[in-house]
């Protein structure tokens, strides 16, 4: 005789809830906790990103972003915009204008829901634009069963053709024994690792990256092709705090900077050496801490209230000058000659 079947609790009805029900408007709520590290975790996880907030509702000219993210994982920007309705063009429209003013490679747009020519508008960008250049569509729901608190699901609608061969999956990924750090590798990773906690104690502006073990650390600005960047010379024995310009607008960039030299140092408290020689597309602006002897560990802590103090004056100085940079605003003078010393832009008279 069959046993009785055991009692199991009842099922719940799984129910679509109105986003707006939680979130009351897209600046004041939807942002905010879309930029939260758990929320942005689950937009992360459905892109196959491991995102950072670098900057919330930054204006680009007569344009706003929403948020202005880094994937950690490749070191790349992504740009996100969202709206708690339906996809509309005004949207589409300060989507590109903002990507192509901060020059972002990944472009995010969150919607309840994507109107059938949007979504091909995605799909057209991604066959049209060059490598390197990414756009997602995201649609978010929220569900709750019975009085449970309620859950947010992004379903990705829009995405580049080849974006499931650049994620790597869990399972199934050939292990690789990775080569034991070198005594320098060492050192460096020991030095940056200390540099982030220094800057996590302080409440810094400037917030830690992930220590490699490079010869420098890369901290964010708040714009694409724009970096912080602490470096060490072991030959020289020297530390450099820079703000490091790169890509194609890296010199026109670099000279508007330059025609504010004389307040820009006067707010530094310092003279900066200005190079823009450093590479075909990359220009950069420091500052040097010489005699510098990482073998000693007695002097790092010397060291790390150094890079500290600089960082967060490149950041105070220089972050909200390379928001507003027009790399069109520059006119470039005749004969227009510049060497990089402190002190020593020359402009013809």
């Amino acid at each position: 005789m069959p046993s009785e079947p055991s009692a199991r609790p009842p099922l719940g009805k799984l129910e679509k809830v109105d986003l707006s029900t939680y979130w009351q408007g897209e600046e004041t709520d939807f942002t905010p906790w879309l930029a939260q590290a758990d929320n942005l975790k689950l937009l992360g996880d459905a892109l196959g990103m491991e995102l950072e907030v670098v900057a919330a509702e930054q204006r680009v000219g007569a344009s706003q972003v929403d948020l202005l993210c880094r994937n950690r994982a490749t070191d790349s920007w992504v740009l996100v915009e969202n709206q708690l309705e339906t996809t509309d063009f005004g949207h589409l429209g300060q989507l590109i204008t903002c990507a192509a003013g901060l020059d972002v490679g990944n472009i995010v747009w969150i919607a309840s829901r994507f109107s059938a020519e949007h979504r091909a508008a995605l799909n057209w960008l991604n066959q049209i634009t060059q490598e390197g250049i990414s756009f997602f569509g995201l649609e978010i729901e929220l569900w709750r069963i019975g009085n449970a608190a309620m859950a947010v699901n992004f379903n990705l609608v829009a995405q580049p053709q080849d974006w499931d061969q650049t994620v790597p999956e869990e399972e199934g990924v050939p292990e690789v024994e990775e080569e034991p750090l070198t005594e320098t590798q060492q050192q460096n990773l020991e030095f940056w690792s200390g540099l982030c906690q220094q800057l996590e104690r302080r409440g810094s502006i400037v917030k830690p990256g992930t220590p490699e073990p490079l010869d420098a650390i890369r901290f964010a600005i708040g714009r694409a092709c724009f970096r912080l960047i602490a470096s060490l010379d072991r030959e020289d024995g020297c530390l450099y705090c820079e703000l490091h310009l790169a890509g194609e607008d890296a010199h026109p960039h670099f000279y508007l900077l330059a025609e504010e030299q004389e307040a820009i140092e006067m707010a530094m408290g310092l003279p900066l050496i200005w190079d823009d020689q450093a590479d075909e597309k990359a220009c950069a602006i420091y500052c040097v801490l010489p005699e510098v002897d990482l073998n000693d560990l007695d002097r790092w802590p010397q060291y790390y209230h150094w890079l500290c103090d600089h960082l967060e004056q490149f950041h105070e100085v220089f972050a909200d000058r390379v928001k507003h940079l027009n790399a069109t605003d520059y006119q470039p003078l005749p004969d227009y000659s510049f060497n990089p010393l402190p002190g020593s832009l020359i402009l013809p008279s």
